[in-house]
């Protein structure tokens, strides 16, 4: 099994980030909406990419506050579906405040940001999909850093 990995610096703080990405309301503006429902085993956030991949349910196995994310893929998809290697993954986001330094003139002052170490954690690297997930990986982080840091006050 493979991992998936990204580290992202994320010119906001670390409670933006943090929020960004545990709540549901503030996932959906940078990912896909999302729908939490309580279940018996925790909160299962649910959304729906298309009638071809049904429904991604993951579960949110860690909340730290301002330091950790986890979620749990719980759902089942057909194997035509990029989401069907996603099963029993588990998505990790793991924050750090950071200092990104920004230079005006000959002064130069540090800016609160946030370094945001994401990894897909039991992915099958044999999928054919592996690839193609990786890369939207990529682009859904490049959202997340680009929502965080427009809503920055």
């Amino acid at each position: 099994m493979a991992t998936i990995r990204y580290q992202v610096l994320i010119d906001a703080p670390v409670a933006k980030v943090y929020e960004a990405i545990s709540t549901a309301d503030r996932i959906g503006t940078w990912w896909d909406k999302q729908t939490p429902i309580q279940t018996d085993r925790g909160v299962v956030l649910e959304h729906n990419p298309g009638p071809e991949h049904g429904v991604v349910k993951l579960r949110v196995v860690e909340l730290v506050p301002n330091k950790r994310v986890e979620w749990e893929c719980v759902s089942s998809h057909p194997k035509s579906s990029p989401a069907s290697a996603w099963t029993g993954t588990h998505f990790i986001f793991e924050i750090v405040e950071g200092n990104n330094v920004a230079s005006a003139g000959s002064n130069r002052d540090q800016i609160p940001a946030t370094i945001l170490d994401f990894s897909q954690v039991g992915y099958d690297e044999q999928s054919e999909f592996f690839g193609s997930n990786n890369a939207a990986w990529e682009q859904v982080l490049q959202n997340l850093k680009r929502t965080a840091e427009s809503q920055r006050g």
